[in-house]
């Protein structure tokens, strides 16, 4: 029982669970959301200081509570909190200028670049580390993210959604994890699952579940979180052109981008510039696939414990090691999605469910935001350049995201041809 308070995945579950109740019971009612702007003048009006650093407040004794009853400092957590927060803010700036929001260079690839330019160039200082707490804010943030998935939604593409968004991805990670281990040989097949599961189910999300199901070094999944990233922002601004020169259906051309663009933000900007109804459908697939996230996690933890970790000459791994390794926060992820779709929604309506998930999901957007400064700020080019050894990473997220976007053309020419 004492492990429940003792884990930052349980403690995702907790944090998750507490803002999704917040927002519920009418305890947090606004979370400040800085605004697009054209002229830097409207970037951070004087009216939304006051309230971002309360909410900055407000998240940092959160955290810093989560911390100390987990053992550890978390005096030194609150003292260098206001950095990363101050970094997360500045992305968010940067990132929501409207030009470089609209092409795709958003918050979190800003939050990532600004703690990379302070790692590579200057070092992180040490008073910093405290508040590197990447796998507490990202999986805090995912579980949120599972508060999203509203199954009312999701299914009313019925089996259409259903064959483009389950039928194919995990037909693309058994092509990547062949290629990436018989072909490429590379040495680490945690490396090479979890780029696979993030090119072919959803991007940053996946990655991290997956990471650790397998237990993949934090300059692997930095790796993978990396090439997806740059991918993700090309596929976006590409795709709606392509779909245009090839005269594709609305239905067909979003089913195409949920399937294939990894970011759910970046499908949605992807959709919108084929058309409205482009974007539901894209939208929606998206969602499907973000479903999938919890199964996909424990598919690989069992995989990895029954067969990668159990060959000859290796010391043998009991049952008990699946739940071991299975990441808890997977349950917070999937236990909101149903809170939300088969409690709330029935007891409070759609209307008012959507009022709760601006304000979760704004929480889940500053959580990520963090977390991809503090991933930032914990990878140098030194030791990503050894998990990009001889180009085979990127060699195999581009092969994988084609093989991903012939395939998930084909099913989505069949499962929505004249839908």
């Amino acid at each position: 029982m004492l492990s429940l308070f003792k884990k930052e995945d349980w403690w995702a579950n907790w944090l998750g669970g507490l803002f999704i109740a917040g927002a519920a019971f009418g305890l947090i009612r606004f979370i400040p959301k800085l605004p697009k702007w054209a002229v830097w003048q409207d970037a951070l009006s004087v009216e939304l200081i006051l309230p971002l650093l309360l909410w900055g407040l407000g998240l940092a004794a959160l955290t810093a509570l989560a911390l100390k009853i987990m053992g550890e400092d978390a005096g030194a957590y609150l003292k260098a909190f206001p950095a990363v927060f101050g970094l997360a803010v500045l992305a968010f700036i940067i990132g929501n200028q409207k030009t470089l929001n609209h092409y795709g260079f958003n918050n979190v690839i800003w939050a990532l670049v600004l703690g990379l330019i302070i790692s590579n160039v200057w070092k992180k200082p040490r008073w910093l580390v405290p508040a590197i707490r990447t796998e507490l804010f990202i999986k805090t943030g995912l579980v949120l993210l599972g508060a999203e998935i509203l199954f009312t939604r999701v299914l009313t593409l019925g089996s259409h959604g259903l064959g483009v968004g389950w039928l194919i991805p995990p037909i693309v990670m058994i092509f990547m994890y062949l290629y990436g281990t018989k072909v490429l040989k590379i040495d680490s097949k945690a490396l090479v699952a979890t780029v696979a599961t993030c090119t072919s189910v959803c991007g940053v999300s996946a990655a991290i579940a997956t990471g650790a199901a397998v237990k993949a070094k934090k300059e692997e999944i930095s790796a993978a979180i990396s090439v997806s990233l740059i991918v993700t922002v090309i596929m976006m601004v590409g795709m709606p052109v392509l779909i245009r020169w090839m005269g594709l259906s609305e239905a067909v051309a979003g089913a195409w981008i949920g399937g294939t663009v990894d970011a759910t933000g970046a499908v949605v900007v992807a959709g919108s510039m084929v058309s409205p109804y482009a974007m539901e459908v894209a939208a929606i697939v998206k969602m499907l696939q973000n479903a999938l996230i919890g199964v996909v996690a424990f598919c690989w933890a069992l995989f990895f414990v029954t067969r990668v970790e159990n060959e000859p000459g290796v010391e043998r791994l009991g049952i008990k090691e699946i739940w071991l390794r299975f990441p808890k926060f997977i349950l917070g992820f999937v236990g909101a999605s149903l809170l939300t779709s088969f409690v709330l929604v029935p007891a409070l309506g759609e209307a008012r469910v959507d009022s709760i998930l601006a304000i979760t999901s704004t929480a889940r957007n500053w959580l990520f935001a963090m977390a991809f400064v503090t991933i930032g700020l914990d990878s140098r080019f030194a030791n990503l350049r050894k998990a990009f050894k001889g180009q085979a990473t990127v060699n195999l997220h581009l092969v994988g995201q084609t093989f991903n976007v012939v395939a998930t053309l084909l099913a989505a020419l069949y499962f929505f041809k004249g839908f």
